[in-house]
């Protein structure tokens, strides 16, 4: 029944991805609770807003998570390395005495944006990286990028310096299909502008389609993507039939099945260019479920189990640990997480919790659809 060992369990047992073997053919040593020990994750793209959302959803990825690379589309957004500094104390101040975790800031890129100050804010360790918006493309994008020519020179000072570019890359044009402007970004602006600043350092933030999963295995550095948990459960279907799911309902948005199965492949084949980044993007419920719904997932709390389960099910639990802990850091120039994180998977499905709440309301779960039997031990939600 063994083909290779990925995880030590209790007592000595072994655990098998799913597809390895035949449950009713299993001794009853192995259908006791096994456990999976990683070195502690890190989300390089999460949504932590600000103010009592802050306060809210904050414990839940600090809870699991070492580090995160924080998302500056606030209102106002994070332009400045004094506005990223006041940001990044007002979410120390919000953590939980007893939670360990470092925000890893970023930069908002406008098109008034000073090389300067964002050179000084990275140089000094205050920032990550910068993100680019296409204005209107997504979640408070309204101060994003529409002329690309006038960000050159940030750029070229980015690329001099080693500051990655976080890119959402989707287009805003009205004649392109919302669901081929992921594709139609690579060819129109993303493949353009790194070939005309080669040396600069791109993360294709949240990928959604078989074609951003191809074009990242088609260069061979400076390049990498992060992939969302929800887009390894979504496909379109699941938004839209039998009724529209407004907590389904995301930016990019979910594609066709075909390019769901791309990104698990993706995810979980080991390769150092595809890592975890969540795009936890927490909305309370009456924006979420109204006539002009807001776009996100909000899966900051029960990220971990849902990919051990996506990953058994792929047969590569053993790949799960460089997707989540390990890929990213290497990307980012960050050492590797010293403590660990550690999953349980029982024989009976796990209950999560189905909101997060706020002073200002409730934040839905990501709910996957699908019953999940892990759980971040000595943490249940």
């Amino acid at each position: 029944l063994l083909k290779k060992t990925i995880a030590r369990v209790s007592k000595s047992c072994v655990l098998y991805p799913l597809h390895w073997y035949n449950r009713s053919a299993l001794c009853n040593a192995c259908r006791m609770t096994v456990t999976l020990k990683l070195t502690r994750p890190d989300d390089l793209h999460l949504h932590l807003r600000d103010g009592a959302m802050l306060k809210a959803v904050l414990p839940s990825s600090a809870a699991h998570f070492a580090r995160a690379l924080i998302m500056p589309n606030l209102v106002p957004p994070v332009v400045t390395a004094a506005q990223a500094s006041s940001y990044r104390d007002r979410i120390l101040s919000a953590l939980p005495d007893d939670q360990p975790f470092e925000p890893l800031m970023t930069l908002y890129l406008t098109e008034d944006t000073d090389p300067n100050d964002l050179s000084a804010a990275f140089q000094s360790g205050l920032i990550r990286a910068v993100k680019l918006y296409p204005a209107g493309a997504t979640t408070n994008s309204a101060s994003g990028v529409s002329n690309f020519e006038r960000v050159r020179p940030v750029l070229e000072r980015m690329a001099d310096i080693g500051c990655p570019l976080c890119v959402h890359g989707e287009v805003t044009d009205d004649a392109v299909d919302i669901f081929d402007r992921e594709a139609v970004f690579i060819d129109r602006v993303l493949d353009p502008l790194r070939r005309a600043t080669p040396e600069l350092r791109v993360v294709m933030e949240h990928i959604t389609t078989a074609q951003g999963v191809d074009y990242v295995r088609a260069n061979a550095s400076g390049l990498a993507a992060t992939i969302t948990t929800h887009h390894l459960f979504l496909n379109r279907n699941h938004m839209l039939v039998g009724g529209i799911k407004p907590h389904y309902y995301c930016l990019p948005v979910a594609k066709r099945e075909e390019h769901r199965l791309a990104l698990r492949k993706a995810a979980t084949s080991g390769d150092d260019r595809f890592f975890l980044g969540t795009d936890s993007a927490p909305h309370l419920d009456h924006h979420k479920e109204s006539a002009c719904g807001c776009a996100g997932c909000f899966t900051a709390l029960n990220t971990m189990p849902l990919l051990a389960h996506v990953f058994q099910e792929e047969a590569a639990l053993d790949k799960l640990e460089a997707f989540t802990s390990l890929n990213g850091a290497k990307f980012y120039k960050l050492p590797v997480n010293q403590d660990t994180l550690t999953l349980e998977k029982s024989q009976t499905p796990v209950r999560f919790a189905k909101t997060v709440v706020s002073e200002e309301g409730d934040v839905t779960v990501f709910d996957p659809g699908v019953e999940i039997s892990w759980q971040v031990q000595n943490h249940v939600l």
